[in-house]
């Protein structure tokens, strides 16, 4: 399903700026979120390291790795007070010493180099794609169907391309 790498090999010359910004992230994540976003936080990083040229080479390290969190943040709805766990995006700023635009900028620079886009199944977080029906929507016959509820075939034929998670009820 996911078309992005979930590697965190970046090149050797991003290495430095790599451990710099997921220090800085993995710590957040740690106080304020959950493993699961430190991971898909450095994935994010170490994708935009991949980048060439990569945009993580300009700019302080601390405004890359707010800015990151905000975009997984926007993606999986982390400023819903409904969800858990929840961030006021106010908050991520502040715990980075940084104004809410900035952080906004950098977020909105990442996502649309990436076409990140709210519950975008790329970047939706695993414990939250069973929930994320946009990662579940496939096309057959020129119809949008959520292969959840295909027979089984279809489910095994969207898996092998790519096109979903994995096969409901495998």
């Amino acid at each position: 399903m996911s078309k992005r790498s979930t590697s965190e090999q970046v090149p050797k010359e991003m290495q430095a700026r790599f451990d710099e910004i997921t220090r800085l992230t993995d710590a957040f994540s740690h106080e304020y979120l959950n493993d699961e976003y430190a991971t898909i936080c450095r994935e994010l990083t170490a994708t935009l390291c991949r980048k060439r040229p990569s945009p993580l080479s300009q700019g302080k390290a601390a405004t890359w790795a707010c800015g990151i969190i905000h975009a997984i943040g926007t993606v999986n709805f982390l400023f819903d007070a409904t969800q858990t766990p929840h961030v006021s995006s106010s908050q991520i700023a502040s715990a980075f010493g940084l104004s809410s635009s900035t952080m906004q900028a950098k977020s909105k620079q990442m996502r649309d180099l990436l076409g990140m886009y709210q519950m975008d199944p790329d970047w939706t977080l695993p414990s939250k794609v069973d929930d994320n029906m946009l990662a579940w929507m496939i096309q057959v016959n020129g119809i949008i169907i959520d292969a959840r509820y295909a027979p089984r075939e279809i489910q095994e034929e969207a898996f092998r391309k790519g096109l979903i998670p994995y096969i409901p009820g495998a």
